[in-house]
């Protein structure tokens, strides 16, 4: 098929007849009144949206003569979409539609980011009719202010965010199944759920390359053959069982093959991209180019030029060739430097044939007759902060999948701090819940994860680093101080305690790296533990029965010293410790102690004796143990054994502190706003403002107040206008009797002041008195300037108590005077 480029007389030759010429003619008018009216409408948008230019007005001349060549070539095939409408009812190419965008968020430099971008923050409004190319198709700018969008618009943005990012990127015009076209995946596994071949397959691919040889396998090679025969039917089972059941299926599509879609193409090349694939716009997820999804494709275009597929697509996609530049293959709409390839390959041939003016002239009259794309019309696309943490149409998106269901919110929209929440079901209509899994953002308590298996009514929790106790892991019936709860810690804690299991009738903690090798400890009770304060003081070696501790081997220690496990029976009062086996031995020593009764009002204490240790002791001579040995070895134990009981007390009280700290947390949850996101930006500017406000006003309100001698008392005594009689009175004696105690205490203050001058001079001259005989003349010179010092503070203090003592009586009578006149307390005292 020839292009227009080719012969530019045919534009000028008659090949429709008279009635076709008028219903084009028709529906410009149409199209330009529309455009008027849109344009009158908004007349601050650019002048580009609104009108062609030159460029742009030729070049559609260019693909109408191209669809009609098409139609007429190939009357079987669906017309292409060439010009849609904009937003303002403006005919534009769909090439120019495209703007190369270079965002500056970090987020938006893979295609990974701008693919998830633009599936999360754009709502999907489905073709009508399924089978017809839109009309309409408006700007990226457009699309990220309305977040609703066609499949196009949303191929349209996303090639526009790629292209920016240097990704040879393509919209896709072509046709995909039902469930694609429509967005539906509720035959779709959920991703967030883990399924059993994935499991299979990481076992098989987590092998370490670097590993220490194995030991050669005694094993009958037929029998790991027919192993592995059994291993491809197995896995091809577990596959059989997560695809649909004949329930499951639905309905054959009648307008299967039919469906019009569009999507991303990207080629390799650029951005280290080693093989082509597809990008499927609506959920962001690659595909290869074989995808069973995508049934054929019309055409491909991206911001340099437009391209026809030329191939046999009844086979789908998986056949075709991407080799945009073979014309057997692609059709293209406009020849000359479109493409990446023909752009290095130009600039090549002019670096080599730069000394050769023939060529070089040669080159230029190509260039001149070479139509290049116009630019693109659309505004700038402005990817805010905000759009990214925003994220979805209205901060939350709901997603079906088969047996689950997704719900993604923006960070701070729920007071809880929920970004995402997971329910899967056990039926196909999602009515019984199996399993709810909720995530967590930017919580005090340090909260990420919770789930909820409503079969076993058992609730998981786990927390970040950085939480009270170090709490990481909290698996729990309920939120009580009842039933069972499972615990795992950070290693950092001070006693290397890493995970505890507490059920009613016992208690595991398990320990690392502890410096006395322990690293086991289970505590059984006698009757049911209960977690409450009133148990809190009762006393412990009532409630223990045994209590198993194990230890690590300690190599600096022979095996016969160094103790593996021992037992302490609370209720049986006896101790069992047995020993770690030596290197020769498979027996293990032992040693049973029976702790002598302690004194009592009517008997005195129990005598230690041999007969109270039992012993195995393996490879040692029959030379008996010293009595004193034994006594000091059981000493030692009964003191480890009340440092294990107050340990064990610690850590149920710690049990019962974790759940009512949980407890506290859960009924007022608070939330961490980080200054760096816009809605922690925005909460602290509008507490910064509140304070300052609020300083303001306490400033405004001190000014106003400072002369007013009433003020702290009607604050104090809580007294408000009008005030009653009653009140004001008692308002005129309190502020009397404050003010005269207060000139009390000054005149006080200045009667010690000179008292305690005058009392110093008189220690001075007594000392003076005493040494004046042998002062030297530079000491007689310090006396002589201290007492005239001391005299001078004196009169000073006997001036300032006279003073007081006159103008005291002035100031309380002018007191006096000014409550009277107060507008608050005058007609009261008055009367």
């Amino acid at each position: 098929m020839e292009t227009v480029l080719e012969s530019e007389e045919e534009e000028q030759r008659p090949t429709r007849d008279p009635q076709e010429e008028e219903e084009e003619e028709e529906e410009k008018t149409f199209r330009n009144t529309q455009g008027l009216s849109l344009n009158m409408a908004d007349s601050s948008s650019p002048e580009s949206h609104r009108i062609n230019s030159a460029a742009e007005t030729r070049l559609l001349t260019f693909a109408n003569n191209f669809q009609r060549q098409f139609s007429h070539l190939f009357p079987e095939r669906r017309p292409l979409l060439l010009g849609p409408i904009n937003e303002f009812g403006v005919q534009k190419f769909v090439s120019t539609t495209l703007r190369a965008t270079a965002t500056v968020q970090p987020e938006l430099f893979t295609w990974g980011g701008c693919a998830e971008f633009v599936a999360s923050f754009l709502s999907l409004e489905p073709l009508d009719p399924p089978i017809e190319l839109p009309s309409y198709l408006f700007s990226p700018a457009s699309v990220l202010r309305t977040q609703r969008a066609s499949c196009f618009e949303f191929c349209t943005l996303l090639c526009s965010l790629l292209l920016g990012v240097n990704y040879d990127a393509y919209c896709v015009s072509g046709y995909a199944d039902r469930e694609t076209c429509l967005l539906d995946q509720s035959l779709q596994h959920c991703p967030l759920l883990d399924t059993p071949v994935q499991s299979v397959i990481s076992e098989e691919s987590q092998e370490n390359k670097y590993k220490e040889k194995p030991q050669r396998s005694l094993k009958s090679h037929f029998m790991t053959q027919e192993e592995q025969k059994k291993k491809p039917s197995a896995e091809a089972a577990l596959l059989e069982n997560l695809k649909p059941d004949e329930s499951e299926q639905r309905p054959a599509d009648r307008l299967r093959g039919l469906r019009l879609h569009c999507w991303v193409l990207v080629l390799s090349g650029s951005r280290s991209v080693q093989e082509n694939f597809f990008i499927e716009p609506l959920t962001g997820a690659r595909h290869s180019t074989g995808s069973a999804h995508f049934l054929g494709i019309e055409s491909v275009w991206n911001n340099h030029n437009y391209y026809v597929n030329m191939q046999d697509c009844r086979s789908g996609c998986s056949d075709l060739g991407f080799d945009l530049e073979d014309v057997n293959m692609w059709e293209p709409l406009l020849f000359g430097a479109t493409s990446k390839k023909q752009l290095i390959h130009e600039a090549s041939n002019k670096k080599l044939y730069k000394m050769t003016p023939d060529v070089q002239e040669e080159l230029e009259e190509l260039e001149e007759q070479a139509f290049e794309m116009p630019r693109s019309w659309v505004s700038d696309i402005s990817i805010t902060k905000k759009d990214l943490e925003t994220r979805w149409p209205g901060g939350h998106k709901r997603t079906r999948y088969r047996k689950a269901e997704v719900e993604r919110f923006a960070p701070y929209l729920r007071p809880n701090g929920l970004t995402t929440r997971l329910v899967s079901y056990k039926d196909l209509d999602c009515t019984e819940v199996l399993m709810v899994k909720e995530w967590y953002q930017h919580r005090t308590d340090h909260l990420e994860e919770r789930e909820v298996n409503e079969v076993d009514n058992v609730t998981t929790e786990r927390f970040r680093r950085g939480r009270p106790f170090d709490l990481l892991f909290h698996r729990f019936e309920s939120l009580t101080t009842e039933g069972v709860h499972e615990m795992k810690f950070c290693s950092i804690r001070v006693d290397n305690l890493v995970q505890r299991l507490v059920s009613p009738g016992e208690m595991t903690e398990t320990f690392q790296r502890r410096a006395d090798s322990l690293y086991y400890r289970r505590v059984h009770f006698g009757r049911h533990v209960q977690f409450s304060g009133e148990h809190v003081n009762s006393e412990p070696a009532t409630r223990l029965i045994q209590v198993v501790e194990r230890f690590h081997r300690d190599s600096s220690k022979p095996a016969n010293q160094d103790v593996a496990e021992r037992v302490f029976l609370l209720a049986q009062r006896r101790i069992e410790v047995t020993y770690h086996l030596d290197a020769d031995t498979f027996i293990p020593s032992h040693r049973s102690f029976i702790k002598p009764r302690e004194a009592t009002e009517q008997k005195k204490a129990e005598d230690f004796t041999q007969d109270m240790v039992s012993s195995f002791m393996v490879g040692l001579s029959d030379t008996p143990v010293k009595t004193l040995t034994l006594y000091e070895m059981l000493v030692s134990l009964m003191k480890d054994e009340e440092m294990v009981v107050h340990q064990i007390e610690e850590s149920l009280k710690e049990v019962r502190d974790i759940v009512s700290c949980r407890e506290e947390e859960e009924g007022d949850v608070q939330l961490f706003f980080c200054p760096w996101t816009t809605t922690g930006a925005a909460r602290a500017r509008s507490k910064r403002q509140d304070m300052e406000r609020q300083a303001a006003e306490e400033q405004s309100w001190l000014h106003e107040n400072e002369k007013d001698i009433l003020a702290p008392l009607l604050m104090r005594l809580d007294l408000s206008d009008p005030l009653s009689a009653e009140d004001a009175r008692q308002l005129h004696q309190e502020c009397l009797s404050e003010f005269k105690q207060k000139l009390v205490e000054d005149a006080n203050l200045i009667q010690e002041r000179y008292q305690k001058e005058t009392q110093q001079l008189q220690r001075k001259q007594q000392w003076y008195q005493q040494n004046q005989l042998d002062m030297t003349e530079h000491q007689e010179d310090e006396y002589q300037t201290y007492c005239s010092d001391r005299t001078l503070q004196i009169r000073v203090a006997m001036r300032r108590l006279k003073m007081h003592q006159e103008e005291a009586p002035l100031k309380y009578q002018a007191l006096d005077e000014r409550l009277r006149e107060d507008p608050r307390l005058a007609p009261h005292l008055l009367s």
